[in-house]
């Protein structure tokens, strides 16, 4: 469909980490340093890691938690070093057909919500099944990258 696309993802490993009680655009922030300092080198193996995107925010309905991660590079998907932070962890997300909206621009938190929106009505109106109670937003370019910006949401396909 032009509004929207399904993907199909592998089973892959991410480095998240849980902010809590703040807004999501400091979670964000907060959450952004926290993974940034791991693949620096503040891990097990002292090890450092090239930057990956996108970089995912887990959007949860009446939820103030917000879970932030980085795809680990393939490279290093079979054994990613252990992070030293006790707020940092590896998660390993299965395999998953993914519903996908793109947009461009600077993407705010209101403007991740707004298109989430829009994606799930659109998915409501087509009768394509999906979990409503949360959603990824992605994003995947540098804050200093000016133009020809590239972001996502994510509802996963029941």
């Amino acid at each position: 469909a032009k509004d929207y696309e399904l993907r199909q993802y592998e089973t892959a490993k991410w480095v998240s980490t849980v902010i809590k009680g703040e807004t999501q655009k400091e979670a964000m922030r907060q959450g952004f340093w926290k993974l940034f300092h791991y693949i620096q080198g503040k891990n097990e193996k002292e090890m450092k890691i090239d930057m990956t995107v996108p970089v995912t925010c887990l959007i949860k309905s009446g939820c103030a938690d917000f879970k932030i991660s980085f795809f680990v590079p393939f490279e290093h998907q079979d054994s990613p070093p252990q992070p030293t932070d006790s707020d940092v962890f590896i998660e390993e997300r299965k395999a998953a057909a993914i519903f996908v909206r793109s947009f461009g621009g600077f993407a705010s938190p209101e403007k991740y919500a707004e298109e989430a929106e829009v994606l799930a009505r659109i998915l409501r109106n087509r009768g394509q099944p999906f979990h409503e109670d949360f959603f990824y937003t992605a994003g995947y370019d540098s804050p200093f990258k000016l133009f020809n910006r590239h972001n996502e949401v994510w509802y996963f396909k029941k």
